[in-house]
């Protein structure tokens, strides 16, 4: 089934879900466009992919949480990321795009390689790429390298074994870089809103 592609950064969707966590929880949608300043259709990008995220239901014009939505927003910052990243892991394009990284030598992607599988939706190539490398990036599935234009597939942290002061060995993937992911001593990609429709969770 289709489903609306993300065209909101994490930034604006988690300003969003804090904005309804300061109404309780529940709040017409019309009420969180008017505390934002904006028009109502300025909010539904983000309203449409906290929903596909399972984060907010949408009744009668009224967001409320899901549960998952209320844990999220109670979360420190790394246990939102772990949340946002368990269930953007979820939806077809970015199951389809860590696979690629999982298949390519090294695990990296080019930019045309990434292209290519956005090509498959409706998405507007280069604004879909850019928002796609967002999200990602935060949720700390891969890394971007600025200077190559290639995506590079994180590794999960290490966790010490008990008593040993060593961490297991290295499965071989690429190491992953700070929180956010790491680009060469570059800037990290600016934000913005991508278009298109990718299939939802599969």
């Amino acid at each position: 089934m289709p489903t609306i592609f993300p065209k909101s950064s994490p930034t604006e969707l988690l300003g969003l879900l804090v904005l309804l966590n300061g109404h309780k929880g529940s709040e017409d949608v019309a009420r969180l466009a008017d505390d934002l300043d904006l028009e109502i259709d300025e909010i539904f990008p983000s309203l449409e992919y906290a929903e596909l995220l399972q984060f907010v239901k949408v009744v009668d014009g009224r967001a409320s949480f899901t549960e998952l939505g209320q844990k999220l927003v109670a979360g420190s910052i790394r246990e939102r990321k772990a949340i946002l990243r368990d269930q953007i892991k979820r939806t077809t394009l970015f199951k389809t795009i860590l696979r690629a990284l999982e298949n390519a030598p090294n695990h990296e992607l080019s930019d045309d390689d990434l292209a290519q599988i956005v090509s498959l939706t409706t998405a507007a190539a280069d604004e879909a790429v850019q928002n796609i490398v967002n999200w990602g990036r935060y949720a700390e599935l891969f890394r971007y390298d600025a200077e190559a234009h290639r995506l590079i597939l994180s590794k999960p942290a290490a966790t010490t074994r008990s008593g040993s002061g060593r961490s297991p060995p290295s499965s071989g993937a690429t190491p992953p870089g700070p929180s956010g992911g790491s680009r060469k001593a570059s800037s990290p990609p600016s934000e913005y809103r991508g278009t298109g429709v990718v299939p939802a969770f599969a």
